[in-house]
């Protein structure tokens, strides 16, 4: 910011931190059109329960990694870094909502609710069911 602006205290809003549903983790590592628009921001999140599950699809049959890729590989090669909130503050959060059964969403939104950022999704229930300032809609 230019001298005379930061120093009467107008600081340039910064851009949303943002933590990634696991669908958009798998569309980044792809390139898939629905998450061109997250590759650009600079402040983007992985939560370790994505990295579970990931796992999860994996042995489910429901996604597949290249012979040399594990789930953990996939959380350190992306343009994301990954955080690891406290964990009795998070789940403590994760205690709220109880709208959903999918642990794995539950935990998602408790993480980017914990931490004040948004939730980058095309989840519908997400979508409805988290306020438009907790969401980025994919």
């Amino acid at each position: 910011m230019e001298g005379g602006r930061e120093r009467a205290g107008i600081r340039a809003p910064q851009a949303a931190v943002i933590l990634l549903d696991t669908h958009a983790v798998v569309w980044l590592a792809h390139g898939h059109r629905r998450a061109r628009p997250l590759a650009k921001l600079p402040r983007i999140y992985l939560s370790p329960v994505t990295v579970l599950e990931i796992q999860f699809l994996v042995e489910a049959g429901r996604l597949r990694l290249s012979e040399d890729r594990s789930p953990t590989a996939v959380a350190g090669a992306g343009p994301w870094k990954l955080d690891e909130p406290p964990a009795e503050k998070w789940f403590s959060v994760a205690c709220d909502f109880t709208w959903t059964r999918d642990p794995f969403d539950r935990l998602l939104a408790a993480h980017a609710r914990l931490r004040g950022w948004k939730l980058a999704t095309a989840d519908a229930l997400l979508l409805e069911r988290l306020a438009p300032s907790e969401v980025v809609a994919l």
